[in-house]
């Protein structure tokens, strides 16, 4: 069966051949890209109301060791906060759906110009926490998240249009997601921050492997083929995969395997 062929299955049998796909790699040739909530983690009702088990930080520990640190971290979250959650581990990451890059640790973040404070405190406006609707202000981006109150999503897409429109001078495009609108800055994605990335050491000359689940994970799928790499989602099949990881829970198993086998 061909790698891609993989993703055609459903189910318990896909999850199996992602898992068989995963394991058959060589760490001393890839570069492994994971995207965080969805993917590594499983979804929270809140954006920090999450769980980051011990045993999946060990594992991402000792990939960075087996791959001489071409380990890193696609996520939609600010680099910042990646740290926070995954501390005391402070991994190569690309963050902000590819607004923020860095290379190692103790290193400072470069990321794109912010859009302006009024457009920000705009958008933010329409969170009330007392209905569950909550934000991340991260400059360059503001995410509204209604996991906590799914009936505010028509109220929150009306509210951004508005917002965009009251600003027709400043140039903004809306990512959807998992229960969350956000408005950055464009010609930001994943796909862009990860080329970036592999024109770098560790991970330049390496095969990159990228996980991801949702449709902010698309310009990350997107790019593989031309940097000869391979994709894989959780729980969903987008084309041109090479497997599908049932749940977290799996894609945490299939690096704790991999872990035990080198």
């Amino acid at each position: 069966m061909s790698e891609t062929s993989h993703a055609t299955l459903e189910g318990e049998e896909a999850n199996v051949a992602a898992l068989r796909s995963f394991a058959a790699l060589d760490p001393r040739q890839v570069a492994l890209l994971f995207d965080v909530d969805g993917t590594l983690i499983d979804i929270g009702p809140a954006p920090f109301d999450v769980d980051v088990p011990d045993t999946l930080k060990r594992s991402l520990d000792r990939l960075f060791d087996l791959t001489d640190g071409a380990v890193a971290l696609v996520s939609g979250r600010p680099i910042g906060d990646l740290d926070k959650l995954f501390a005391p581990l402070a991994l190569p990451a690309v963050g902000g759906h590819g607004a923020e890059m860095r290379l190692r640790e103790g290193e400072a973040a470069a990321h794109v110009s912010d859009l302006p404070k009024a457009l920000r405190e705009r958008l933010i406006a329409a969170v009330d926490p007392a209905t569950g609707v909550e934000y991340e202000d991260k400059g360059y981006s503001v995410a509204l998240h209604y996991r906590r109150a799914p009936e505010h999503e028509a109220r929150l897409h009306a509210h951004v249009a508005e917002s965009r429109a009251a600003f027709p001078g400043e140039e903004t495009e809306v990512l959807p997601g998992k229960m969350m609108i956000e408005v950055k800055r464009p010609g930001i994605d994943k796909g862009a921050g990860i080329r970036r990335l592999m024109r770098h050491n560790p991970f330049a000359g390496r095969m990159p492997v990228f996980i991801g689940d949702d449709v902010t994970d698309e310009a990350a799928f997107a790019a593989m083929p031309a940097l000869g790499g391979l994709s894989f989602s959780v729980g969903r099949s987008f084309e041109g995969l090479s497997g599908v990881f049932s749940s977290p829970s799996e894609v945490r198993r299939a690096l704790s395997e991999i872990v035990a086998t080198h």
